[in-house]
């Protein structure tokens, strides 16, 4: 067979793969190349430039067999690199097919189970700690009655937060693997913020913080528990990192097709650093602060998943000092929304 049979016998092989693949010739020049391999930069009548590839393509040139690499590569001139499983594969007369998979998302996935896995380890291992701890001392203090007050109740704060961490995740997972709602139902959100702040109640008295709300009709399109979870972990969440006596604002904007639940505090705010990360699970721009307030780190994650089950949003705008503002966007009733 020559060699142009052989190259157009190998590409009908490669565009039924239907995977990113070329055919590279002895000097590396890119003779053959599938649709799927054009947005990656790697096309007909071009010498392949990538390192990582060239490489590969040569240890398969000179083993006279198949290779494979693993790694992240620049490919078509991208800003952010692309993890590739990459294969090259002697074809004969010098000739070398190369197929890639993209992994980029693959591997992110298996970062975010790995970060979610060792943030539970961390997340429980405090409570549980300090419980075990508590119990400990309890059982050498039975004839301290002032002493056996005052560990129980640290004992009971610390059992009701490691349930209330078990509990975020739980809904968490629930959410991560519900579909997206049915538009069907439609929520009335001033009943939504009503209900939120009657949940909030009490932490809001504690912390002697007020809770005021503009509950200008509106409706939105979704779950109504999942919304007023959404809007109780941001009230919350609110309440949490503001000073003692300051107030937290809750207001109802109609927007196009969509409505605006506003929550507002003055409180401490979110460095810009932080603020492309506070919905990240377990993630904390203070630490310190936060285990302070009891939460569990789980509160935004929940909120961003009950928006994206939703089509809707959420965002921030946030000072250090003077305080945060989040949005949670839904679609409104009545208006016509795409799938």
């Amino acid at each position: 067979m020559d060699q142009q049979a052989r190259l157009d016998v190998a590409a009908e092989v490669l565009h039924a793969l239907g995977r990113p693949a070329v055919i590279l010739d002895s000097i590396n020049v890119m003779v053959r190349a599938t649709d799927e391999a054009v947005p990656f930069g790697l096309m007909q009548d071009r010498p392949l430039i990538e390192l990582e590839l060239l490489n590969l393509v040569d240890w398969a040139r000179k083993a006279g067999k198949t290779e494979t690499f693993e790694g992240a590569v620049n490919l078509g001139g991208r800003a952010a690199k692309t993890w590739v499983l990459a294969t090259a594969a002697p074809i004969g007369q010098g000739l070398i097919a190369l197929s890639i998979e993209d992994r980029t998302e693959a591997r992110r996935l298996d970062e975010t189970r790995r970060d979610f896995v060792a943030n539970i380890s961390h997340e429980l291992k405090t409570p549980i700690g300090a419980i075990s701890l508590l119990a400990e001392t309890l059982q050498g203090a039975t004839d301290d009655t002032d002493a056996v007050t005052k560990f129980a109740g640290s004992l009971q704060r610390e059992a009701t937060r490691l349930s209330q961490i078990v509990q975020d995740i739980i809904e968490l997972s629930r959410l991560q693997s519900a579909s997206i709602v049915d538009h069907n139902d439609e929520v009335d959100i001033s009943d939504v913020i009503q209900e939120s702040i009657e949940r909030t109640r009490v932490l809001a008295e504690v912390k002697r913080t007020r809770v005021f709300a503009n509950l200008e009709p509106g409706c939105a399109l979704g779950n109504r528990e999942q919304l007023i979870t959404a809007v109780t972990n941001l009230i919350e969440n609110a309440i949490n990192y503001s000073d003692a006596n300051s107030q937290v604002g809750v207001a109802v904007v109609h927007r196009s097709d969509f409505i605006d639940i506003v929550v507002t505090d003055s409180g401490v705010g979110i460095a810009l650093e932080d603020q492309a990360r506070i919905f990240e699970r377990f993630y904390r721009a203070d630490p310190s602060r936060s285990r302070d307030t009891g939460g569990t780190g789980l509160g935004l994650a929940i909120v961003k998943h009950i928006a994206q089950n939703h089509r809707g949003d959420i965002a921030v705008f946030s000072k250090p000092g003077l305080g945060s503002t989040f949005t949670l966007t839904l679609p409104e009733c009545g208006r016509s929304h795409s799938e």
